[in-house]
């Protein structure tokens, strides 16, 4: 079998797309951080992000929770078939890391992995929003990742450290294998019905806390069930 690994990395600052006063939505100014550039080289891993990188929206991204976003390669030829589109390709998300041999089946909430120098620890699955479809010019991006569960997941930094391309994600403890990255996905986007599972899982103490809230407030039957404005919010 083989090791999961660093196949790139990339980082970006936030900038500025779209134009002022634009008819259409989406093609009106917009300000993310999701255009990455490929770096070489050792790149430190802070706990807050990686050197160089940034986000536009400091409320819903980037974060101890959000440091470092991780994307399976291997998704984006199945991406590139749906969409119809060969320009989809490594960085299409805005990942930090594109990494193979490892997809959201193969790692749980809570695993620990040792990647060059540093520690990480995976928080949660990544929660699409409408960004990643302003980019693309696809409305409904973010509602076909969910159902697709190609979501990628996030690492919170346990460790500070460099790492670098090639490095591999050397799994060190498994406290949660029940809750894969693929079924926590399932659980909070396609059984919505299930409010022992919602309960369950928010039980998780190593899930990020957004989450933790999110399927807490379901199983109480107090759930915001506005997901529009995060998946669509003002590409119409």
């Amino acid at each position: 079998m083989s090791h999961p690994v660093i196949d790139r990395i990339m980082v970006g600052k936030p900038q500025t797309f779209g134009r002022k006063g634009a008819k259409r939505p989406m093609d009106r100014e917009w300000i993310s951080g999701i255009v990455k550039r490929t770096v070489k080289g050792k790149i430190w891993a802070g706990q807050t992000n990686l050197e160089g990188d940034g986000q536009g929206d400091l409320k819903n991204h980037g974060g101890v929770e959000k440091a470092i976003f991780v994307y399976p390669i291997s998704h984006y030829a199945s991406w590139q078939k749906k969409l119809e589109r060969t320009d989809f390709t490594v960085g299409a998300f805005g990942e930090n890391l594109a990494v193979q041999h490892i997809t959201e089946a193969d790692l749980c909430i809570g695993d620990i992995f040792h990647i060059g120098d540093a520690v990480v620890q995976v928080s949660q699955p990544r929660r699409p929003c409408w960004r990643p479809a302003r980019r693309w010019k696809i409305k409904d991006l973010a509602i076909q990742i969910q159902q697709e569960g190609m979501t990628g997941w996030y690492f919170r930094v346990l460790k500070e450290g460099e790492l670098q391309a090639g490095d591999r994600l050397r799994l060190q403890e498994r406290p949660y294998p029940e809750w894969t990255v693929a079924k926590s996905n399932d659980i909070m986007y396609n059984q919505k019905q299930d409010l022992e599972q919602a309960a369950r899982l928010a039980a998780c103490e190593l899930l990020a806390p957004s989450w933790r809230d999110t399927l807490s407030n379901r199983a109480q039957g107090k759930e915001n069930t506005d997901s529009r404005r995060r998946v669509i919010g003002p590409n119409e």
